[in-house]
């Protein structure tokens, strides 16, 4: 199956993309030069590059590799180039200047610490090529572009017809056919075809061996000597599937973490950081997803998604909240529990001991129901906590604790 210009961006493919919200506790991103080194080891042609930490060493890289090099800054955000991240250098001196300027510089809020020097292409055209997994349809779908070297949702905003995009089969994967329509739908050149076929199948093979939620080339470049190499690439790793390649979680760059994502992994929570002054701590994601939900339908705005899981204990209801108050933005907290297997006494109890410990100043509204909810009630009462009998109620309380009204 084959379309053209049948979607506007990413989500209709129920695909986050790479700068949404929803980029943290979901799947792991890996660096440049490590989505690279396993390009390789399925066909896929990529530059001779090597990483360093200093200035010297990328100096020492430039004259092993001879003539002219690309420092790249190897930080998990989009728009490096724009930002000074990316530079040519023609000769090694220059190489180690242009690391000096790279090297400690912010993008985006991330440090560089490190840079990919890989030998600088003589480039003709650039080529999007990426796979991602159509929730809808069940496929892995990879899509092709003749406009490379930019933001494939830019792409498919502007021009939704320069993209192409065929399913693969679930069992006998992408054939060569599928891969050939995408060649002809970007109009590459026909001596090219055969090779470009080899790298579509290699990234749906890295897609599928990784348990990738996204793998892309971008840009696929056709070189000056007519021959295609993958000069950028990403591979983001479905978090689910860790344990199954402890060599991929062993690549998670703890400096590109946020620090309360790293907290809540530790605990075991779902947390993702937004940009809101309500924080939210419920169990179950359909419910933090509700209560994110009336959260802006009474007008204000969630500082995060949190699923504190079933059956959580005080101390993991603690650390919870202790992310949450560790963000400057939170005004109010809502706590939204509905006690199945988790019980509501364990939580009011890590509430209080999360009181206990931090310097709050804000606002508690807490919501319980279920399991226990009466004992959890008392405990609380002691606390002198805003309750609330119903989510609109607590949402309602919680947007007024915020704006500093009287609930």
């Amino acid at each position: 199956m084959v379309s053209r210009g049948q979607f506007c961006s990413l989500d209709s493919l129920n695909l986050a993309p790479p700068q949404s919200p929803l980029r943290g506790g979901f799947r792991l991103n890996l660096h440049e030069y490590q989505s690279k080194r396993i390009f390789a080891r399925y066909g896929i042609p990529v530059p001779s590059g090597e990483v360093a930490t200093t200035p010297s060493a990328v100096r020492d890289i430039a004259v092993r590799l001879g003539g002219a090099v690309v420092v790249k800054s190897q930080v998990l955000v989009g728009g490096r180039g724009k930002a000074g991240g990316i530079k040519l250098a023609k000769t090694p001196d220059e190489a180690e200047q242009r690391a000096d300027e790279i090297l400690g510089m912010t993008i985006k809020g991330l440090t560089v610490k490190k840079v990919l020097v890989d030998p600088a292409a003589n480039i003709l055209s650039e080529i999007y090529l990426g796979a991602v997994l159509d929730r809808a349809n069940r496929r892995v779908v990879l899509m092709a572009s003749s406009e490379g070297g930019i933001d494939i949702e830019e792409v498919a905003a502007k021009t939704p017809e320069k993209i192409v995009k065929v399913m693969a089969h679930p069992f006998l994967g992408l054939k060569p056919h599928q891969a050939r329509l995408l060649a002809d739908g970007i109009h590459l050149p026909k001596e090219l075809t055969n090779d470009f076929i080899k790298i579509a199948q290699g990234l749906y093979q890295v897609f599928v061996a990784t348990d990738a939620s996204l793998a892309e080339i971008n840009p696929l470049v056709v070189t000056g000597d007519k021959k295609l190499m993958a000069l950028d690439g990403k591979i983001a790793v479905d978090d689910n599937a860790l344990y199954r390649h402890p060599e991929l979680a062993e690549m998670q760059d703890p400096d590109e973490e946020d620090a309360s994502e790293r907290e809540a992994h530790r605990y075991g929570l779902s947390y993702i950081q937004l940009e809101g002054e309500i924080g939210c701590m419920v169990n179950g994601a359909g419910l933090a997803m509700a209560t994110m939900d009336i959260v802006k339908l009474y007008g204000g705005d969630p500082a995060n998604f949190l699923d504190i899981g079933g059956g959580a204990q005080s101390d993991k209801v603690a650390a919870a909240l202790r992310i949450i108050l560790g963000d400057s933005r939170v005004k109010a907290v809502l706590i939204n529990i509905f006690g199945g297997i988790t019980r509501c006494d364990e939580v009011a109890r890590g509430v209080l001991e999360a009181i206990g410990t931090l310097e709050v100043r804000v606002p508690f509204v807490v919501r319980l129901v279920g399991t226990n909810e009466e004992e959890g009630r008392l405990i609380l009462a002691e606390a002198n906590l805003i309750t609330a009998t119903s989510l609109a109620d607590a949402a309602q309380k919680a947007v007024a604790a915020a704006k500093g009204e009287q609930p």
